[in-house]
């Protein structure tokens, strides 16, 4: 008797979990929950949708891992900088920092984020946004991944599940894809004719446009005084233009712009991952914003730095 009560409660017991735990979602009902999230991030960031659905798959369980399924966070990225709410879990240590976002959306818009506007991945944007195979290795060369074999897991996802169709867009959608972060950021040459009532600018110097700003680049031997006597500046004026009180030594190549810097980033510009030794002021100056207005369009004081890996808005 008392064996039979015993079986009788451990498959009531069975039953009962069966009855309380959540389902398992499978590979295809990920996909089909996420597909159009995908395609949208594609089109926004220019990540095929592919790569971001199969990296998804991969790094949640399929939406079954514990950092997915209490965190929202779908693609396994730690905090690194993030001053939202977190989670722990265990990964190459002990109760390691990650991500929790309020809803799956946004941790693929964080994501996106995530590698569009950090310098390690942006030659991958140059790849034609078809080529899964190509961003599949470029992920694992960039570092995305420490698995010897991440990249040709991506691919095989991408191929059993058929998700390189995600990557075929019409022809409106295809429009919409943002250009490379490269092509974006790439200065512009300014042709200076002589007479050219720019400052009475010398030839013997290039000057560049970024953002709508002209600037020159600075050689060793060159101050804000020097570049400012040879550009017929006030020494005060230009070192306003640069954010500057003092006069100072320049570097080779150190950017020295002419003209009053913008309040926002350029179009499809619109954030930057902070790399480790980059300040607030570096930020500025290469994407040519007034560091008052950088500081305003991020929330921080004067003064404030961002630690490695936080996303500072270039734009409204």
């Amino acid at each position: 008797m008392k064996r039979l009560l015993t079986a009788i409660l451990l498959l009531t017991a069975g039953a009962f979990t069966l009855l309380t735990s959540p389902r398992r979602m499978t590979r295809e009902e990920y996909i089909l929950r996420f597909k159009e999230v995908a395609v949208q991030q594609m089109i926004s960031s220019g990540i095929p949708a592919s790569i971001t659905m199969a990296q998804a798959c991969l790094e949640s369980d399929n939406g079954n891992s514990r950092l997915a399924v209490e965190g929202n966070n779908h693609f396994g990225i730690k905090c690194h900088g993030w001053a939202g709410d977190s989670i722990k879990a265990d990964d190459d240590a002990r109760n390691e920092c990650f991500r929790r976002y309020t809803d799956a959306e946004q941790s693929f818009q964080d994501h996106s984020d995530f590698l569009r506007y950090r310098d390690r991945y942006a030659k991958l944007f140059e790849l034609e946004p078809t080529d899964y195979k190509g961003w599949a290795r470029g992920l694992k060369e960039a570092g995305y991944a420490t698995s010897p074999t991440y990249a040709d897991n991506l691919i095989r996802i991408i191929e059993d599940n058929r998700l390189y169709l995600f990557d075929i867009l019409d022809t409106a959608q295809a429009a919409e894809i943002p250009p490379a972060p490269a092509v974006a950021e790439a200065p512009v040459e300014v042709q200076v004719t002589k007479g050219s009532p720019l400052y009475r600018i010398s030839l013997e110097r290039q000057v560049y446009n970024r953002n709508g700003v002209n600037y020159v680049l600075a050689e060793s031997y060159d101050s804000y005084s020097s570049i400012a006597e040879e550009y017929r500046l006030f020494r005060l004026e230009l070192l306003y233009y640069n954010d500057l009180k003092e006069d100072r030594q320049l570097q080779a190549g150190e950017i020295v712009y002419l003209e009053r810097k913008k309040a926002s980033g350029a179009r499809h510009l619109d954030k930057h991952v902070v790399e480790e030794g980059e300040t607030m002021y570096s930020i500025a100056q290469r994407y040519a914003i007034r560091l008052k207005a950088l500081y305003n369009l991020n929330g921080m004081e004067p003064g404030d730095e961002p630690r490695p890996g936080t996303l500072i808005k270039l734009r409204k």
